[in-house]
């Protein structure tokens, strides 16, 4: 019985370095996973705030948290079922389905630089729209949120699968579970934050301190700043994260004039003493970049000014 008793320890121990083992692997897995797909969390995150504006202060959070549930019944009932099915019958549809995604991305964002040139930005809202607070006006763009969130997702989701693919089922799965949660919880938290930062102002402002106030009034006054600050920082990782997804493709396809130049560059750019890393990545989110805009200034063609051309004739 002793032996038994210790033979049995011995194997509830070697389970349970296993579970650990797996579990640190599942962990490192989401971690990578989640900084390759960084470029899309940072557009989702920039997007997302303009969902929840031209509503009353005490509808932003509710708004948002709608939103956020939305997200995660994409990841979890949509996208997780879907990226694993792809993974287990159908691998290789995987580098399309990013470069599809990319195209996309890229296209977005050679639209909104297109809307600002020619003065129609778009998701602009019409006069009437910006006072609106009905459900009505709520469901309709809760709904548009969750729409975009679906396709951010599925290029988040897609991103993370091609850094899993090497996994057992199992652990894609589990690594593909965390890092939806985490990406949710981390967009969705600081959306939260960024639009209740003016009535965090406000509410400083109010403040005895002398200091709390002059915090709460550069809230107030940073506001717009940051708004627009986020708007560029998403449409320039749009086009450099869609750009990468192309230029990687075309690797995966053994096309490799465009990555090896890209490559070339980075590799020159790397060079600068003491900042060369830094440097590399630059030169190569700048080239990635420039690919983004060409496909993305193709796709805006395609979509709108041929259309229109036919329609003439």
């Amino acid at each position: 019985m002793p032996s038994g008793l210790a033979a049995l320890l011995d194997d509830v121990a070697t389970i349970a370095k296993m579970a650990a083992a797996s579990v640190d692997d599942v962990s490192a897995a989401a971690g990578r996973a989640s900084m390759k797909a960084a470029g899309v969390v940072v557009d989702d995150a920039a997007v997302t705030p303009g969902y929840a504006m031209g509503f009353s202060p005490a509808r932003e959070l509710p708004i948002i948290r709608k939103i956020a549930v939305g997200s995660l019944k994409n990841k979890f009932l949509i996208l997780l079922p879907g990226a694993l099915l792809i993974s287990a019958f159908a691998p290789w549809a995987l580098t399309p389905l990013l470069m599809a995604g990319g195209a996309y991305l890229c296209f977005e964002a050679a639209e909104k630089l297109w809307g600002n040139l020619t003065g129609h930005a778009q998701g602009e809202k019409a006069p009437d729209e910006l006072a609106l607070s009905s459900d009505e006006q709520e469901k309709k763009m809760v709904g548009s949120a969750i729409r975009t969130d679906l396709i951010l997702s599925a290029e988040i989701t897609a991103i993370a699968l091609a850094d899993l693919a090497d996994r057992p089922l199992a652990t894609q799965a589990a690594a593909l579970a965390l890092v939806g949660l985490l990406i949710t919880v981390a967009v969705y938290g600081a959306v939260a934050l960024i639009v209740k930062m003016d009535d965090i102002g406000l509410h400083l402002a109010e403040r005895r301190s002398a200091s709390a106030r002059a915090l709460g009034r550069g809230l107030v006054h940073a506001m717009p700043m940051v708004l627009a600050g986020l708007a560029m920082i998403g449409t320039a990782a749009m086009l450099w994260v869609g750009g990468g997804i192309l230029v990687h493709g075309l690797h995966e396809y053994h096309l490799d004039a465009l990555p090896a130049l890209i490559e070339g560059l980075s590799h020159a750019a790397g060079g600068v003493p003491l900042i060369g890393p830094v440097t590399g990545w630059l030169a190569t989110a700048a080239a990635s970049a420039v690919v983004g805009l060409v496909v993305g200034a193709l796709v805006v063609a395609i979509m709108h000014f041929i259309p229109r051309k036919r329609a003439a004739h």
